[in-house]
C-alpha cells in the first residue's frame, strides 16, 4: 500500500509540474511555455488542420490538472503559485495560438510561435489588470486564471499580427 502511495504522489508531481518542466533550471515557466510553443510547431510542421483542436486540448487538460493538483502542489512546495508548478503556462501558451489566421510556410509557423510566446511570456510578468487580482483566487484557480488572462492578452496580439502579416 505504501508503494501505490509513493507512485501517487509522483504522478501528481509529474502533472503539477508540467510533465517536469516545473524542474528545469532558471524560469521554469519559460521552459513549461517553450514546450508548449514547441508542441504547436510539430503539430503545425505535421498537419496544421489539427492545431486548434491540439492546442484546445492542452488548454482543457493542463487547466483541469492545474486545479485538480493545485492543492496538493501548494502543500508539497509550500507556496501557493511555486515556480514549479507550471501547467498554468501550458495552459496559457497553448491558449495564446488558438483560433489563429495561419500562413502556408513554416517561416510562417516560426514567427507565429516566437512573437507568441514573447508576448505571453511578456504579459505574464507584467499581469495587465484584471491578471494580477485573478491570482488572489484559491487553491489552482488563481494559478490558473491569472495565466489564462494574460493569454487572451498575447492571443489578441496575435490576432492583429497574424492578420497584418497573412491577410
Amino acid at each position: 500500500m505504501r508503494t501505490f502511495s509513493k507512485w501517487r504522489c509522483r504522478i501528481k508531481l509529474l502533472i503539477a509540474t508540467g510533465l517536469g518542466t516545473g524542474y528545469l533550471p532558471v524560469a521554469p515557466g519559460t521552459w513549461a511555455s517553450a514546450a508548449a510553443a514547441a508542441v504547436f510547431l510539430l503539430v503545425a510542421w505535421g498537419n496544421p488542420y489539427y492545431l486548434n483542436g491540439a492546442m484546445a486540448g492542452i488548454v482543457v487538460l493542463a487547466s483541469v490538472a492545474c486545479v485538480a493538483t493545485g492543492k496538493f502542489a501548494e502543500k508539497h512546495f509550500g507556496r501557493k503559485d511555486s515556480s514549479q508548478s507550471t501547467l498554468d503556462e501550458w495552459a496559457g501558451q497553448a491558449l495564446t495560438y488558438l483560433f489563429l489566421p495561419m500562413g502556408a510556410g513554416w517561416r510562417d509557423w516560426l514567427i507565429v510561435a516566437g512573437v507568441g510566446f514573447a508576448a505571453f511570456r511578456l504579459f505574464d510578468i507584467l499581469k495587465p489588470p484584471p491578471a494580477r487580482r485573478l491570482e488572489k483566487l484559491p487553491h489552482g484557480w488563481g494559478v490558473l486564471a491569472d495565466d489564462l488572462m494574460v493569454a487572451v492578452y498575447a492571443n489578441l496580439v496575435l490576432q492583429v499580427i497574424s492578420r497584418f502579416w497573412f491577410g
